[in-house]
């Protein structure tokens, strides 16, 4: 587990390392260039996840299990909000089914802590929770991310997963999504894309979500602009800050939301 400068949450940790691409909202992922840092620093769990492909960073394909990983959070006794992770994901296809119920017994066994976990493959997700593990944890968040209207059928596998508290990722936000409809969804986090190979975010698009976490009663959470301003100009992230409309949007869900299935 890691300290963050995540805004949404306080601590990372990383029980699967690796991934690969599934729609464009993976094309410049963060956790590419980190896995690469990573392996250059001798960190033997990240070695050979991630590769150069022309002038970018891929993944390679290689998905790791962490065993080892799954002591970490008992070592922390005080509450914390925990991006379960933030370097790959838990309902990938190459993480197998007894290691994903692992991860759940260590959440049930450390009720002090609410996890967050956030998955571009809610159908997997949804399937293992119906079917395999059947209990709703009260710590435990499930989410999916959500970058353009092209994948917006996520959303209906994460209304179908059983939760306390359902979210969407809507980053990096690189496209209108429309009038998404939030039912059932407590919590949505906004954020653009940030990096050299960032692409643009508009305000119309946040427009359309904000609005839509009225209608619904979802906690709206704006992350940040990222590489480009409201405006439409270029510059660093911190710079383009985290203002919208005026103010920071730092709402959260309650410890536990609607749990209708």
């Amino acid at each position: 587990m890691a300290k963050t400068q995540i805004e949404w949450t306080d601590a990372t940790w990383n029980p699967v390392a690796g991934c690969s691409l599934v729609s464009a909202g993976c094309k410049y992922c963060y956790a590419m260039q980190m896995a690469r840092r990573l392996e250059a620093m001798g960190v033997d769990k990240y070695k050979g996840l991630a590769r150069k492909s022309g002038n970018n960073v891929t993944w390679s394909g290689v998905v790791r299990e962490d065993q080892e990983s799954l002591l970490i959070p008992y070592k922390w006794k005080k509450s914390r909000k925990i991006f379960v992770n933030s370097m790959s994901d838990l309902f990938h296809d190459e993480v197998s089914d007894d290691f994903i119920l692992l991860v759940w017994k260590v959440m049930y066994a450390t009720p002090q802590h609410n996890y967050q976990i956030l998955t571009k493959r809610p159908e997997r997700m949804r399937q293992i929770i119906s079917d395999k593990i059947k209990t709703v944890l009260p710590n435990v968040w499930l989410g999916t991310s959500i970058e353009n209207s092209e994948v917006i059928d996520r959303i209906n596998f994460l209304r179908r997963t059983p939760a306390a508290v359902r979210f969407i990722s809507f980053e990096p936000l690189i496209d209108s999504v429309g009038s998404v409809n939030l039912r059932d969804i407590h919590w949505a986090i906004v954020g653009g894309e940030s990096g050299s190979k960032a692409r643009p975010i508009k305000e119309a698009w946040i427009d359309e979500i904000y609005e839509q976490c009225g209608i619904y009663d979802t906690a709206f959470f704006f992350k940040q602009w990222g590489a480009w301003g409201k405006d439409n100009q270029r510059r660093s992230k911190k710079a383009n800050g985290r203002e919208y409309r005026g103010r920071t949007w730092d709402e959260m869900p309650s410890a536990t939301g609607n749990m209708a299935i």
